[in-house]
């Protein structure tokens, strides 16, 4: 049994990873200040022996009393929507958030994770991409602020892990979806989906060539776990290898649905990737982690759920 702190507990990733370090006897503290995530996420968590949630903001600094064996980041506001109306609190979570965070794990002796992104590759010239590679990111693009507030916090996670040799884990993160997610965000998956059970045109960017690798939340958050209790520093891509098209997705979500919804294509938006597929080789042989669950399969359970929220129109 360990005792973990989650930060970003209350959203979207966050409540699943906590759920599942609870199912395995740890305990979780989970922390979170509730901008883009809500504690509708972790209601039927607290009753749970050994889970507590503590709301508060991580750029304010964090204190959490008794021992602690990891920290785990991953707070931050991450759909394309929030790039937009939350520029700055990106960045200030992605540098000054992840500091507090870091400065917590020294000082208690834990284990940091940092969830970082496949977006540190930005519009990659290399696919698919792995770990070596340095990315093409245009640093001052809309899609910046969280590109570089990424690329920031693994940069300050090695410096603590090289200065104060505190124990380190890197993910990158590649399209993950599931239960959970904010309607609408403005993620392909949440937005066709909703999209769908209203009957709405389905919002494709661009001629819909353009590809993604869609994880399911389930898997993504057992590579989390396998990489938190390796001896593996990272980063190491933890993401889904079977690369779809916008249009495919559009396609499958429409008969997962069973939605008469049209597409209705609309301009690329600036800086949108052109493609996305992770090399997962070092999550499967220094890990033994490969994801299990086929698109389909994901979109059906993520359809189910979108299909019982109340502000969900069908």
């Amino acid at each position: 049994m360990s005792r973990i702190v989650v930060a970003g507990g209350a959203g979207f990733l966050g409540a699943h990873l906590s759920r599942a370090l609870l199912g395995r006897g740890d305990r979780v503290v989970a922390i979170d200040n509730l901008v883009t995530g809500t504690e509708r996420n972790i209601v039927d968590l607290s009753d749970q022996p050994g889970f507590s949630f503590v709301r508060c903001d991580i750029t304010d600094g964090v204190e959490v009393e008794g021992p602690l064996d990891a920290v785990m980041n991953l707070a931050s506001p991450a759909s394309p929507k929030d790039f937009a109306t939350l520029p700055l609190e990106i960045l200030r979570v992605g540098s000054v958030g992840t500091e507090s965070l870091l400065r917590l794990a020294h000082a208690k002796g834990a284990r940091f994770f940092q969830a970082s992104t496949s977006e540190v590759y930005g519009d990659p010239l290399v696919h698919p991409q792995p770990e070596t590679y340095w990315g093409n990111v245009n640093p001052i693009g809309p899609r910046a602020v969280y590109d570089e507030s990424k690329r920031f916090g693994e940069a300050l996670t090695m410096a603590y892990h090289r200065f104060h040799h505190l124990e380190v884990r890197i993910a990158r993160i590649f399209n993950t979806y599931g239960p959970l997610m904010r309607p609408g965000d403005g993620r392909v998956v949440s937005n066709f989906i909703t999209q769908a059970l209203r009957g709405e045109p389905l919002t494709v960017y661009g001629d819909g060539s353009q590809t993604r690798s869609f994880c399911y939340a389930d898997d993504e958050v057992q590579g989390f776990i396998a990489l938190l209790d390796s001896d593996h520093t990272g980063p190491i891509n933890i993401g889904n290898p079977a690369e779809f098209t916008m249009l495919e997705l559009a396609e499958l979500v429409l008969d997962v649905t069973g939605s008469s919804s049209e597409l209705a294509f609309v301009p690329l938006p600036e800086d949108d990737p052109v493609q996305r597929r992770p090399d997962i080789t070092l999550a499967a042989t220094l890990l033994g982690w490969k994801p299990q669950v086929p698109l389909r399969e994901g979109l059906e359970r993520t359809v189910a759920w979108f299909a019982d929220q109340p502000d969900i129109a069908r």
